[in-house]
């Protein structure tokens, strides 16, 4: 037993020297590495923020994913330190990413059509688009969800696959910054079709918003069951497209009425077929 006691105590040194050299370095190595990757991490932040062409919402994140990254190599190579078999831990690790992953698929496929959103910028923080048929004006973008809001007030949270995955029309920006506006007048059969282009033609002349270039257009469209339509196509400045298709059809129907052309009803014609009655 003595023996045994003294042996070990021979060896007590030089396994508190062995384990404390480990254990000092291991110290060192987490408060360098932890530094190191605070700074990274900031340097990372900073050198985004003076670019223009990337989107600030990956600043915080780019900088972020640096510190991780450096600080999961600091707790590896701390562990090695001791005996740990990293190769071992970073498959176990990868086995409890891929786990994760597959649990956390749909929440993924946000992140990644996040990405692909701030990559190619379809629209930006205050435009207005139609998604799917609706309407929403953006408020913030996000990696999981965009949030916005509908036209007349309602707050709306749209996860970034139901944005990717559709079909998706920026309002905001047009052609040239030039809008185009479509409006169809009907006139009665009996009224003159050349007094009522030209009237239309005096409206689209006395607004300014409307461009002449590309020239406006004023023709018969159709001959449908009550009326003779007349299609009125004018461009306008994008920012102008909503008030100027308003004030055209006020101004349009006004000078039409002063003109003496008749916009009619809708009318059906019936005919009464009277059976002959039978004979006593």
């Amino acid at each position: 037993m003595n023996d045994i006691l003294q042996r070990y105590t021979e060896q007590l040194p030089a396994l508190l020297i062995a384990w404390g050299g480990n254990l000092a370095g291991a110290l060192i190595t987490l408060v360098v590495g932890f530094t190191i990757a605070g700074w990274a991490g900031r340097l990372v932040r900073k050198a985004l923020g003076r670019s223009d062409k990337i989107d600030p919402v990956f600043h915080p994140l780019a900088g972020k994913i640096v510190r991780l990254v450096i600080m999961a190599f600091t707790v590896i190579a701390v562990l090695g330190r001791f005996g740990v078999e990293t190769a071992s831990l970073i498959a176990a690790v990868g086995a409890a990413g891929l786990a994760i992953g597959l649990a956390l698929q749909g929440t993924l496929s946000n992140v990644a059509a996040g990405v692909m959103i701030l990559l190619l910028r379809p629209f930006k923080i205050g435009d207005a688009v139609n998604i799917g048929g609706s309407v929403y004006v953006i408020d913030s973008i996000g990696f999981f969800a965009c949030r916005a809001h509908l036209p007349d007030g309602p707050k709306a949270f749209i996860p970034n696959a139901e944005i990717w995955g559709k079909t998706l029309v920026n309002l905001s920006e047009t052609d040239q910054d030039l809008r185009r506006i479509d409006q169809t007048y009907g006139i009665a059969y009996g009224d003159d079709i050349d007094t009522a282009i030209a009237i239309l033609q005096r409206v689209v002349a006395a607004d300014p918003r409307v461009r002449t270039e590309p020239a406006p257009l004023i023709k018969v469209q159709a001959l449908a069951d009550s009326s003779v339509n007349i299609l009125l196509r004018v461009w306008t400045a994008r920012t102008d497209w909503w008030d100027t298709q308003l004030d055209l059809m006020k101004d349009a129907k006004q000078q039409l009425e002063a003109g003496g052309i008749t916009i009619p009803f809708p009318q059906r014609e019936l005919h009464v077929i009277q059976a002959a009655a039978p004979r006593a």
